[in-house]
């Protein structure tokens, strides 16, 4: 079976429920995935919005998620370092953890990709990273991945 990633609160392609937007909860969906390719050592998950009017917008970095773990739990806490050694990076809203779907009201359907990586080493990132800090350490030790598309659309601002 290939390695890939679904989630129960949306489909590939399916648009994003509202609880896990910013016109909702804004709370992480719920991702869980296949086994890893062999060789993984750990995995990283980076979601990000090619669609931003300021060009790709990242939503949630998650990395050092330990070879054992096959969920991330819906509304995953929004911690830098939780208790099993997960790391949490910085999103381009400037904050720790998953910040939901946001476009602006009018812009039309945004994609939104929730990419997991299946990685053959454990890098040696702190938490806090960027998508840059992320993949610049991962380059070469990406054995898998898997991804999930999800959209939105908002209609009404705040």
């Amino acid at each position: 079976m290939a390695f890939s990633l679904s989630s129960r609160d949306f489909a590939h392609e399916d648009v994003i429920p509202l609880r896990h937007t910013c016109e909702g909860d804004d709370i992480s969906p719920e991702m869980t995935w296949t086994d890893p390719p062999p060789g993984t050592v750990e995995y990283a998950l980076v979601v990000h919005d090619p669609d931003a009017p300021r060009g790709d917008w990242v939503h949630w970095i998650v990395y050092h998620i330990p070879v054992n773990v096959r969920t991330l739990p819906q509304d995953f806490a929004k911690e830098r370092v939780l208790s099993d050694g997960t790391h949490q990076g910085l999103n381009d809203f400037g904050k720790i953890g998953y910040g939901g779907p946001c476009p602006p009201p009018g812009h039309g359907p945004h994609r939104y990709y929730f990419t997991l990586y299946a990685l053959d080493v454990r890098i040696l990132l702190p938490p806090g990273a960027n998508k840059a800090n992320l993949l610049t350490a991962m380059e070469g030790y990406i054995v898998g991945q898997a991804t999930l598309m999800g959209r939105f659309e908002r209609t009404r601002s705040h």
